[in-house]
Order: C-alpha cells, then structure tokens, then sequence
C-alpha cells in the first residue's frame, strides 16, 4: 500500500468541504422549493373577511434616519387592513425620527399614531428598552414589531396576521431583500441577505421542519404570548433580540410560521470597510446566538473549497468538473432565493461580484472568532453568552 501524502490528504480534505457545499446548496434549493408550495397554498385560500380581521397595534422603535425612511414608513400607513395602529418609540427627545413621525400624522390624519418618547434605559439593548415602554400604548391584543429600515407591501398585515389565525402558531416572521446603495459596499451586502443569509434561513426551516427563531424584518404575536416568555423585559441584554424571542416561543411549545409576505430594507451607501465590519457584527451575533449551527457554516464557502481541491490537486481534470459544478449549484442557489424574495433582478445585475462576496465570506467566518466587540447604532458592547456588556461608544458611530 503506498503511504499517504500530505497531497492527498489536502486533496480528500478539500473534495469533502466542497461535496458537504454542494449538500447544502441542495438543501436550500429544497428549503425554497418546500417554502414556495407553502406560499402557493396560502395564496390560494379565500381571503378572510373584512370583519374577520383582528385589529393590529404595529411597534416600531426607531434611532435617527435610514435610508428613504419616508418611504418606509409611509408603506406602513398605506396598509390595505380594517384597523390598525402605529406606535412609534425614540429614546432621544432630539432624535431627527421626530420630525418624520410628525410629517407622517399629517400626512396620514386617519391613521391612529402615537409617538413615545422612551426615557428610561431599561437594559442595554434600547430597541428592547423602547419596546417595553411603548407596549403600554398599545390598544390591542396583536402586535407587530419591525426594525426602522423596513418597508412593507400594501397587503403586510393581511399576510402577518393571516398566520396567528392557528392558535398553535405563536410568531410570525417575514423574509427579507436589501435594496442596494450606488456604492460596492452596499451591493456586496445585498448579495449577501439575498443569496447566503436568506437561503440559510430556509434550509434551517426545511431541515427543523419549522423555524426555531424570528427575524427583526418582522415580529408578529399575541401580547399573551409575549408575556407568557417573560415580556420584553426578558430580551433586554440580547442582541439578537429577534432571535431570542422566536426560541423562547418555540421552547414555550408555540409554532413559528414564515409568512408569504416579503419585505424590504433599504441598505446605506456602505463602503467595503463598512461592508465587511457590519458583516462581522452580524457574524459576531449568529454565533453567539447559534453556536454549533455558526461552526457548521465551514461547510458553505463552496467556491472557497473548491479553489482549494483544484490548486491541491493541480488542476486535475476531476477537479475542474467539480469546480465547475460547484459555480453552477451556486448560481441556481443564490439566484432562486433570491427569486424567493423578490430581489431576482438586483442580484442577477450583481452576479458577477458573488464570486468576491463568496470569497471574502470565509475571512468575516475566520474573523468573527478573534473576538467579541461589536458596534451597534453609536455604541459599544462585547458579547458574552449572547448577552450585550457595554463598554465605551466606538470612534466611528455609524451603522
């Protein structure tokens, strides 16, 4: 038996990272197949009458301006729902938002809105903190909650509620697509929402036989459900906030449903700099909050593998096949979640930069390990355990 190399065993290392790649791009592939006929019947149902919808109070907390923040939240006093209320929250009497929710209330006179301003920091999370003290203020059983940079189509509460119409179901989420600034930056982190974020969502959909977690695109529930997990109050230390209420509901026994409705985020202009430090706070953050399921990520940088096996096995014929068949499961992958979206056209007019955002992608993986300082909305926090430990506010407050 001729003794083993350090060639081969780099060649059979590097063919099993990139054959576990292609294992995963099918099983997103499958995670939107199974996500689509779910769409498809939902949309197929008779829409409930206009009397059967339940009365909504939609919460939505918010730290100075994003992005077409007028478009954003016009899509919101634009829903095609009987009744429904808006519940604006700012922690900073000065904040600019101010002046926008003001500009909304006479712009929309029928819409019920309300604006608090969140004085007291209950915790170091603030959106959490504004959350718990905007709830008072709100007049009905069901509640909606979305990050400030989401915008929503016409039939947004239709389609949220429409899920918590099962008793069993105890959250609702939405997918996502970032609408991309004119800078690389911010195209670099469309790609990736679009065609790596979004794909493992539903794969771990597919794979759990349901969601585990909610997503800040949207958070709908019952206030009972709410309080049967602890309240805001018990999500005042976690970053990813989202996803710690979406376990908490699941451990509670309650279903997590993906609703049909997606919706949209416009990015800033970031540079690549920008790109790739809000890449790894949000990596940073998925770790802490999924450990195990964070290391297995390894086992997604398909074309990062695939280069590899081709210079180990120096460019032998057989890994020039499966390089080739690497970028085309790749492509299909990203492409129809992307589809899945509604973000087809954007990301097939930046394609050609998947192959820069696949292989910068292992180095924000590798990165996310040397430590735990993240920077979020002009402060400073290490993370411990998931939970948020602030420290000092960071030179450059931008998000």
């Amino acid at each position: 038996m001729p003794p083993v190399t350090a060639r081969a065993v780099l060649e059979a290392v590097t063919a099993f990272g990139t054959a576990a790649c292609l294992c995963f791009y099918l099983l997103c592939l499958l995670g939107a197949a199974s996500f689509l006929a779910g769409r498809r019947k939902k949309l197929a149902q008779a829409p409930p009458p206009e009397e059967g919808l339940p009365p909504i109070s939609l919460l939505k907390p918010l730290k100075g301006l994003d992005p077409e923040m007028w478009q954003s939240l016009c899509s919101h006093c634009e829903q095609d729902y009987r009744e429904f209320q808006l519940i604006f929250g700012v922690s900073d009497p000065a904040d600019p938002a101010i002046n926008l929710v003001r500009k909304l209330r006479h712009e929309y006179p029928k819409v019920p809105i309300e604006l608090i301003v969140c004085e007291r920091a209950l915790g170091p999370n603030i959106k959490v903190s504004n959350l718990a003290q905007m709830l008072p203020a709100a007049r009905h059983d069901l509640l909606v909650v979305n990050d400030s940079d989401i915008c929503v189509p016409a039939d947004y509460l239709r389609a949220v509620s429409s899920g918590l119409a099962d008793a069993s179901v105890g959250l609702v989420t939405c997918l996502y697509r970032g609408i991309a600034g004119g800078t690389l930056g911010s195209r670099l982190e469309s790609l990736s929402i679009s065609t790596d974020f979004m794909p493992g969502v539903l794969s771990a959909r597919f794979l759990e036989g349901g969601l585990r977690f909610g997503l800040g695109s949207t958070l709908a529930f019952r206030r009972g459900d709410l309080a049967a997990i602890g309240g805001f109050e018990a999500l005042l230390d976690y970053l990813a906030d989202d996803y710690e209420m979406g376990k908490r509901i699941a451990q509670a026994g309650k279903k997590i449903e993906l609703s049909a409705a997606a919706v949209a985020t416009f990015l800033p202009a970031y540079t690549v700099a920008q790109f790739f430090r809000h890449q790894l706070r949000w990596a940073r953050t998925i770790r802490a909050a999924r450990r195990w399921g964070y290391a297995g990520l390894i086992f997604t940088f398909g074309l990062p593998w695939a280069l590899l096996m081709l210079i180990a096995a120096r460019g032998a014929a057989w890994a020039w096949m499966l390089l080739g068949l690497t970028i085309a499961a790749r492509l299909a992958m990203g492409l129809t979640a992307a589809a899945v979206v509604g973000d087809a056209g954007q990301a097939f007019g930046n394609i050609f930069l998947l192959p820069l955002r696949d292989l910068l992608a292992p180095l924000i993986w590798i990165a996310s390990f040397t430590g735990n300082r993240i920077h979020w909305r002009g402060d400073a926090f290490d993370l411990k355990d998931g939970r948020l430990i602030v420290t000092k506010p960071p030179a450059d407050s931008k998000k």
